[in-house]
């Protein structure tokens, strides 16, 4: 029974490792090892003069996304078409760079388009003197926020953000005492409509207010409507490492349907399964550690999309019609911005469901009250270092009696051990009578095979939960621990902690009872070794967790044994 136990154990642990592997490749645009039929297409390097075309698609009613690339040709939804406007960059393209406490923020007249955001607070992973970039629009990088109107059927071409628009005078940067600032951009009118957007940048916040007033300037009424969308390319994040099995991708939420998370995969392949329409909720782009979202009030009727703009190019937006505005009228539609790291309180302020964009995959529910109890730890330590080491500490508490159990259970058995060993031996040419012996020898000595795997199987998912809040937890980016730890966020750079890591491995797969099957016992040692490995390339605050729940295990087993009269007796594998 034992061997069976653990035989099954190590099956489901080798296919989880396949599994992980095979993921890993499809994670970095190559082909799966194992599972060929599930790789996603490689996607193609941008190419900014062509035209997408996404078979089966609605025509375009929203223009296109980067001043660097051509007006897509698709949308998703049906809403009426827009006259298609111009390809390349308008003339007179202009850039104005905005700081607040928080912000870089470059601008560009063209559109009065967002197409740089550097964090201030924030560094870069790769090169930790220079700021953190979340929108770009370079060779290397298009990511953006952009916004502008459309008309109703047959309507003239109106102000988008293809449109030059003029910046009003005012302050560029926020002054000492300030608590606001604000740009002012104004198209020409175009098809009898001038746009002004007004931006609102606050001291100390990432959430900027965009303020979109409509004048119609002709002689006739209309009724045009407000899209707003983020563009991005489908690369993973720089710098990301291809073990952070994190997503990187468009997302929206509604009342109806909740979180609703896109590979750029399927929007690829036309596979957008969305909620179309709604009065509330939000489109989003997510990515590791850092998010951008654009919201409109509740009660106000929009079409949500996703979409393929160019080779390598995608979109997520919404359109808000607007009511009939007279000649001589204007009408004011105000939205919200936000484009920052996934702070989880911040998050939840700002909108219903916003805080889902920090992903802790489908252990949501144990994730949560865990990042509640780590950040209530980090206000008392302040230091997520330690923070991390408490709270592995109060859950070991907290299973101190099913870890009893499980370490009792291994105690008997390797206490028996010895006569199990001696009875293979002598009966290994009779299968059948050494399982009926064995199962006789663990009747007297009151074991089972299977109470040291019951009290742990009921614990993976509480810890396989932290593992997600401490991957998902912008705190723990550039965050320092002690010493040579200066970035919980980031892989031990003198590989100290993944050594520790594997001397605990073993040292706690030395204490446990050996297989008396030799295949079994060499597996026991091979598989937890090659699992250490990959905490070279895991965040330090990732293997601290692992290091504090390991010496921690291994502490509870010492006492465990020595009360039960099994002396704790380290054995190595025979290979």
């Amino acid at each position: 029974m034992n061997d069976i136990r653990r035989t099954i154990l190590w099956v489901i642990f080798g296919f989880s490792m396949v599994m992980l592997w095979d993921q890993w490749q499809v994670y970095n645009g190559r082909k799966a090892t194992f599972f060929p039929g599930n790789t996603p297409a490689v996607l193609q390097a941008q190419d900014p003069t062509a035209a997408a075309s996404v078979p089966g698609s609605l025509p375009s009613s929203v223009p296109s996304a980067s001043s660097s690339v051509a007006v897509a040709d698709q949308i998703a939804g049906a809403v009426p078409a827009l006259a298609a406007p111009v390809a390349a960059p308008a003339a007179g393209q202009e850039l104005v760079l905005v700081e607040t406490d928080v912000f870089k923020l470059t601008f560009g007249t063209e559109g009065g388009s967002l197409v740089k955001a550097e964090m201030r607070k924030h560094a870069d992973m790769a090169d930790k003197s220079r700021n953190f970039v979340l929108f770009d629009d370079s060779k290397d990088r298009v990511y953006l926020a952009q916004s502008g109107l459309i008309a109703g059927a047959g309507g003239p071409a109106l102000p988008t953000h293809k449109t030059v628009m003029t910046l009003a005078p005012g302050e560029h940067s926020l002054k000492e005492g300030s608590q606001s600032l604000e740009l002012r951009f104004e198209s020409a009118t175009v098809g009898g409509v001038q746009l002004v957007k007004t931006y609102t940048l606050t001291r100390g916040s990432y959430v900027v207010a965009v303020k979109h007033e409509v004048v119609n300037v002709g002689a006739t009424a209309l009724a045009p409507q407000l899209y707003l969308q983020l563009v991005r390319d489908g690369n993973k994040p720089p710098g990301e490492s291809s073990f952070y099995f994190t997503f990187t991708g468009p997302a929206v939420y509604t009342e109806a349907k909740k979180y609703q998370k896109v590979n750029f995969e399927d929007i690829e392949k036309n596979k957008v399964d969305i909620e179309k329409t709604a009065e509330n909720g939000y489109v989003a782009m997510v990515q590791h550690y850092f998010a951008s979202a654009w919201l409109l009030g509740d009660g106000i009727k929009r079409d949500l999309f996703m979409r393929k703009v160019d080779t390598n190019l995608y979109s997520v937006g919404m359109i808000a019609p607007l009511e009939s505005i007279a000649p001589g009228a204007r009408k004011t539609i105000a939205t919200t911005l936000y484009a920052g790291p996934q702070e989880e309180k911040i998050l939840e302020a700002l909108a219903p469901g916003l805080e889902l964009v920090k992903d802790y995959g489908w252990l949501t529910i144990l994730a949560k009250p865990l990042y509640w109890l780590l950040d209530k730890l980090y206000s008392v330590i302040h230091n997520w270092g330690w923070a991390i080491v408490a709270l592995v500490l109060l859950l070991k508490i907290a299973f101190y009696w099913l870890n009893a159990k499980a370490y009792s259970s291994m105690a008997k058995m390797k206490a028996v051990n010895p006569r199990i060993v001696e009875m293979r031996e002598r009966l290994k040419d009779n299968p059948q009578q050494m399982q009926q012996e064995m199962m006789r020898i663990y009747r007297e000595e009151k074991v089972n095979p299977m109470g040291g795997c019951f009290p742990i199987m009921v614990q993976i998912p509480v810890f396989i939960a932290l593992y997600w809040v401490l991957l998902a937890s912008v705190e723990m980016r550039n965050a320092p621990w002690l010493g040579w730890i200066q970035d919980l966020s980031s892989p031990d750079p003198f590989y100290i902690l993944p050594i520790v890591m594997t001397l605990t491995t073993v040292l706690q797969t030395s204490l446990n009872p050996a297989p008396p099957d030799p295949m079994q016992a060499k597996m026991m040692w091979f598989m937890p070794l090659a699992f250490s490995v990959m905490f070279f390339f895991f965040p330090a605050g990732l293997v601290l967790y692992w290091i504090t729940n390991n010496v921690l295990s291994i502490a509870q087993q010492w006492v465990i044994n020595t009360r039960m009269g099994v002396p704790p007796k380290f054995h190595l594998p025979k290979f």
